[in-house]
């Protein structure tokens, strides 16, 4: 006995997907046009999709002509005579020889199935991430990671399965369906409609089990989801930490552990299910069988039909369950393929709104001056640069902020530095994102060497810009890797001149594999000024001719901002700089400091006649002096600093937490 869904049918695991998969469409709808753009995707595999269709086609033609001649075999013992054995004997031949080519159509259809599903893999995957690498700065900071990456991963693989598994899977059960109920209705009518009567027992109480396997496998992503995200988060350096200080692994066991037990439950009742589905599906088979059998040998007794007949029309029925339950299911199947389509074309469909004009020009070699001319901004709204199925919520903000910078003007002549100082929020970070086009101005004009940034090419202007960050992002590659980022082609002699003037040469050498040292995850195998001085190396094997450092030193210690600061004076030699300031006292000697407040530059000039105007500036500068003099905890006298006293928890606190 054959389970009814092998062989020509669609596999017995598909049609269940699709029953999965049923309730889980229910609230998506496919955007008009998708249809045509995966017909223009297809179209650089038509001819493989052509011969994997022919592949198909035959394959379905031998399941049908299979049971037909075993009928004949079975006809030919019968009836004996002196022909009977060679009849049997060619016969024989034949089936065996159709067994040998479906086994290789059956290769065929594996090749060319790998083959398309592999390639558009490819293409969709490339092209996806290509695309994401262009999108904006805060496109990544509203989207959810884990989101994004299941566009890369789930939903290809769901288009993929559109040109595989769906499409042979259509082909085959379509031609197989018409050829077998031609096949049967023509042996005998009365045997194939008693036959068939038992079918709605099997369809109906499959679609029930569909309904109960989705809900399940439903709560199963999430918590799949949920365990994903809290191993990414509990597993990183920082998270990893922070259970540690808090003391909370047996609290984050006993957490993971319930979400766990969960899908252990499901797990079990997704095996029942599943089981209870496949026993129904050979009840149900064998029953038609034993109807086929018993009704088919009382006429074959009666003589109204031969024994051949009735093994064909026995073995022809196994072959014609499985494509009329896959095909009862066809328009999941061909839903499902297109929601995935539908979700990765909509990430395509977001345009970044930062890209080379037809017309760009490069910035001019050694370009070192930077103009700011009345330059007006304010961050896109959600609506304007990301998706709501990205960010979990199921309608995008499209309110339009406030303005960031209200009409700054400045100039950076080439060799200067100019700071940038004033309270948080004043647009001093986003300024110095607009010279290297992180972001477009929303009026006004950025200049780097007296070309709008708008009208440069995106790689002349990356190559001429150099940025260090307050928190250097270090992959979890090798030092040399990581440095290479900067210049790919850069000798192994270049990378230490590098790391010579970063003040970091000597620590890479004491460490076991210099330069193939893995960093870790961010950098953590290094401290905050070792990793600053990395990315200082880092800029000076880029050696932009402006340098923009965003609170390079802000969260150092007193010991590594002096080394960092001897690391930046080689960096910023000979540089045009626009540096972003938190402590004043680095900033001192620039040649001009800018003072933003609310968007707007509210005072400018050197350090002493800023401290002597005694605006702005100057009030930070006494702040940041006063609190640097004050006495801290650890200090004689800290005792008489009122400690913060944490309220105790109470229920009212337990229920907002």
């Amino acid at each position: 006995m054959t389970y009814p869904m092998g062989g020509g049918g669609m596999p017995s695991w598909s049609m269940l997907r699709s029953l999965r998969n049923r309730d889980e469409l229910g609230g998506h709808r496919v955007r008009r046009g998708v249809a045509r753009r995966i017909a223009a995707f297809a179209r650089p595999y038509a001819r493989d999709i052509t011969v994997f269709l022919v592949t198909v086609i035959f394959d379905a033609v031998i399941g049908v002509a299979t049971p037909v001649l075993a009928g004949r075999v079975v006809n030919a013992i019968t009836k004996g005579g002196p022909s009977a054995g060679t009849v049997v004997v060619q016969l024989a031949l034949v089936i065996a020889g159709l067994a040998v080519a479906d086994a290789l159509l059956s290769l065929a259809q594996r090749w060319y199935s790998a083959r398309i599903g592999e390639g558009i893999i490819l293409d969709l995957r490339t092209r996806v991430y290509d695309h994401v690498q262009r999108m904006p700065l805060q496109f990544f900071t509203r989207t959810q990671t884990g989101a994004l990456v299941s566009r890369l991963n789930n939903d290809v693989m769901g288009a993929q399965r559109a040109f595989t598994s769906t499409l042979s899977g259509v082909v085959s059960n379509v031609i197989q369906l018409v050829l077998t109920a031609a096949v049967m209705f023509t042996l005998s009518w009365q045997i194939t409609g008693l036959s068939l009567f038992l079918l709605p027992a099997f369809i109906l109480p499959a679609r029930r089990v569909g309904r109960r396997l989705a809900e399940i496998t439903r709560e199963a992503y999430q918590l799949d989801a949920k365990m994903n995200a809290t191993m990414t988060e509990r597993f990183g350096v920082a998270g990893a930490l922070l259970v540690k200080l808090f003391g909370q692994p047996t609290a984050e066991a006993r957490r993971f552990e319930q979400r766990a037990r969960r899908v252990r439950d499901i797990g079990i009742q997704q095996a029942m299910y599943s089981r209870t589905f496949f026993v129904a599906m050979l009840l149900v088979a064998s029953l038609a069988q034993a109807l086929t059998y018993g009704l088919g040998g009382w006429l074959a007794v009666q003589g109204s039909v031969s024994a051949g007949t009735v093994v064909t029309l026995a073995l022809l029925l196994t072959r014609l369950y499985g494509p009329l339950t896959a095909l009862s299911n066809v328009r999941v199947d061909v839903m499902s393929a297109m929601v995935s389509f539908d979700r990765v074309f909509e990430v395509l469909d977001l345009t970044p709104p930062i890209a080379d004009r037809p017309d760009a020009v490069p910035v001019p070699a050694g370009a070192a001056r930077v103009e700011f001319r009345d330059v007006r901004f304010r961050y896109p709204s959600a609506a304007e640069v990301s998706l709501a199925s990205l960010e979990d919520v199921a309608v995008l903000d499209r309110t339009v902020s406030e303005p960031v910078l209200r009409g700054v003007s400045f100039a950076v002549e080439p060799g200067q530095m100019v700071a940038l100082v004033g309270p948080s929020g004043a647009g001093k970070s986003t300024t110095s994102m607009l010279v290297s086009r992180v972001y477009d101005v929303t009026d006004g004009s950025v200049l780097v060497g007296d070309v709008d940034v708008r009208d440069a090419t995106l790689q002349s202007l990356r190559d001429t810009i150099g940025v260090v960050t307050q928190d250097a992002h270090l992959f979890h590659e090798t030092i040399a890797e990581n440095l290479r980022y900067a210049r790919p082609d850069a000798t192994d002699e270049e990378l230490w001149a590098a790391l010579v003037g970063a003040q970091v040469a000597d620590l890479v050498r004491s460490l076991p594999d210099g330069l193939e040292t893995m960093v870790g995850e961010r950098g953590y195998r290094f401290s905050g000024g070792e990793k600053q001085r990395l990315a200082i190396a880092r800029l000076l094997l880029k050696a932009p001719s402006i340098v923009i450092l965003d609170e390079a030193t802000a969260h150092l210690d007193s010991e590594s901002e002096a080394a960092v600061q001897r690391a930046l004076a080689v960096a910023l030699a000979g540089r045009t700089a626009l540096v972003i300031a938190h402590r004043l006292s680095t900033v001192r000697d620039a040649d001009l400091i800018l003072v933003l407040d609310g968007g707007r530059v509210v005072e400018r000039g050197r350090h002493e006649d800023l401290v002597a105007a005694g605006g702005l500036y100057a009030e930070l500068y006494r702040t940041q002096f006063a609190v640097a003099d004050s006495p801290t905890p650890y200090a004689e006298g800290a005792a008489d600093v009122e400690p913060v006293v944490v309220p105790a928890r109470t229920p009212e606190l337990d229920a907002t937490a």
